[in-house]
């Protein structure tokens, strides 16, 4: 994975009316998003419903490891080396973002794919530290806490909390970056994440 093998072709990036997404990408999409809101809202509800929030907590975990695997062997867009760019094209695309025009990048574009590492480590980390929390007054403790210690699992479980208000800011910005790009941009991004493919233009 090199920052060279992504900023020599960023013409190439912007194509339009082409595949954008694999399938089995967006079918991690769609599932990690409603295993993440769904570990998210239980984790509110107390013990009569933590089983559940485990066991989309793991579901989370598994799909990261997907994620992780895909971004290896995947297409084209779907590959870790399509989304690491210079610090420089991050930038310069952060200064032209105010402009009111579809940038059409064919994949994620430099701030997308920073996004995607940001919310990928949040997530994974909250939900990994999951495994290790102990909380007294909950039925339900983490498979792996009896392994940390009582205070390595109080801590973990302090983490998992924080992180859980991390991700909901995280989803929030992931939220309002649709909507500026279809207000503003007059770019759709949901779309192409059902289908496969964005409109020629």
């Amino acid at each position: 994975m090199t920052v060279a093998s992504t900023d020599h072709s960023l013409e190439t990036q912007k194509k339009t009316g082409a595949s954008v997404w694999d399938l089995p990408l967006r079918l991690f999409h769609w599932l990690f998003a409603g295993s993440v809101a769904a570990a998210w809202g239980l984790g509110k509800f107390g013990p009569d419903v933590m089983t559940l929030h485990f066991w989309f907590g793991y579901a989370v975990l598994a799909l990261i490891v997907f994620r992780l695997v895909w971004g290896f062997i995947g297409s084209e867009t779907a590959r870790f080396s399509s989304f690491v760019y210079s610090p420089k094209t991050l930038f310069s695309y952060i200064a032209k973002l105010p402009k009111r025009q579809a940038s059409n990048w064919k994949g994620h574009n430099p701030l997308g794919g920073l996004f995607v590492f940001l919310l990928l480590g949040v997530i994974g980390a909250q939900a990994a530290l999951g495994l290790f929390a102990d909380p007294e007054d909950y039925i339900n403790v983490g498979p792996l806490a009896s392994w940390a210690g009582i205070d390595s699992a109080r801590t973990a479980l302090a983490w998992h909390g924080i992180l859980a208000r991390a991700t909901l800011i995280l989803v929030v910005l992931h939220v309002a970056a649709i909507f500026f790009y279809r207000l503003w941009k007059r770019e759709d991004l949901v779309t192409p994440m059902i289908t496969g493919y964005r409109k020629a233009k």
